[in-house]
Parts: structure tokens; sequence; C-alpha cells
């Protein structure tokens, strides 16, 4: 009998040496130390607009709550996760990507469409809530804000995959400034560059 080419043979070594980690499927959820619960939770609901669904309740005098995005059951049981811990120290007065005294830089929430990350951007300048920078990158265009403890906070919808997928490092490395105040902050180009072996700079 001819051995099927599928059929994984004896290789005379110790797999256990050689395997490597297995690649993820990616970040299940993000967990963040925040000093008023009350605060934060405002923030990520009514600005952000994660839902709360669920409390953590083993421990009296603890509060860890938990959220999620797109519904009914979102994508994951909670994707971030909120610890109140008043002991934090208090958050910078700006925020910026560079030289924060920050352990945590940037948490970046997806928005399912162009559309709706305009409507987003609309809703939060109506309330007043303050623009950071607004940035559009290879993969995503984005808008900037921080939350009550000084974390960065991406609003982001991804541009179509065929767009950055074939040179990921050369749509990770293009960025323009876009205004961020008034009117303008609203307006998205569409007009897009395609990112492939040719758009990447001399190594």
């Amino acid at each position: 009998m001819v051995a099927s080419d599928n059929v994984a043979k004896p290789s005379g070594r110790d797999e256990s040496k050689t395997r490597g980690p297995i690649v993820p499927s990616g970040v299940n959820h993000v967990v963040l130390n925040v000093r008023d619960m009350e605060e934060s939770h405002r923030f990520w609901t009514e600005v952000v607009g994660l839902r709360l669904v669920g409390k953590f309740r083993q421990l009296p005098g603890r509060k860890m709550w938990f959220y999620s995005g797109i519904g009914p059951d979102g994508l994951h049981h909670h994707d971030l996760a909120l610890v109140e811990n008043p002991n934090l120290p208090p958050s910078p007065a700006q925020w910026g990507m560079w030289d924060m005294p920050m352990a945590i830089n940037h948490v970046a929430i997806a928005y399912p469409s162009r559309e709706a990350w305009l409507s987003q951007l609309a809703y939060l300048q109506e309330k007043g809530i303050k623009f950071d920078r607004r940035i559009d990158h290879g993969m995503t265009h984005s808008l900037y804000l921080h939350d009550p403890n000084g974390y960065g906070v991406e609003l982001v919808y991804e541009l179509p995959r065929e767009v950055w997928e074939s040179d990921i490092d050369a749509a990770l490395n293009f960025a323009e400034l876009r205004p961020h105040e008034g009117p303008e902050a609203l307006v998205d180009r569409t007009d897009i560059p395609t990112f492939g072996e040719q758009s990447r700079p001399p190594q």
C-alpha cells in the first residue's frame, strides 16, 4: 500500500523541540484600570458606544465591568473590561502618541462602515467632545480621543483589504494628518492610495 501524502510520517526527531507558537486568531479583549468606574462607564458607553454586558460580583467592594461592541451578541463575550482602581495617578492634561507617562498608548475601536464612522464623528462633535487628532492611515481612517484616565482611544473604520494587504508595512507607514476641528473634521477623502511592493521605500 502506498502511504498518502496527507498522512503524517515519523520524523525521527522530537517535534516538541522544533515547534513554534501557534498563531492566535487575534486579541480577545483588553482590560483597563480606571480611577472612577461611573465616569469611565459614561465615556465608553455614551462617547464610544460600547454596551455594558456584565459586572463581576464575586468580591464585594471590587468593581470590574464588561463591555461589548456590535450586537446583539458582539464578536466576543466582551471586548473591553474596566477595573476600578482609585490609586491611579492623575491623567496627563493632553494626550499624544509619543512620550506619554502611560503604560497603554491607545486602544483602537472599529466601526462597521465608513458611514457609521462618519455618523459617530458627527455625533461626537455635536456633544462637544474634543478631537485630539484625525489621521488617514494606509489601512484605516482614524480619529483619536482620550478617556478620563488619559488612555488614547482611536476610532477607526478599516479600508478595503485590497488597499493594504499587498504591503501592510507600507500601509502602516502611511499617515496624513486631517483637520480635527470644525466642519472640515467631518470630511473624509475617498481618493485613497493602494499599497503594493512598489510603494515600499528602499531599505
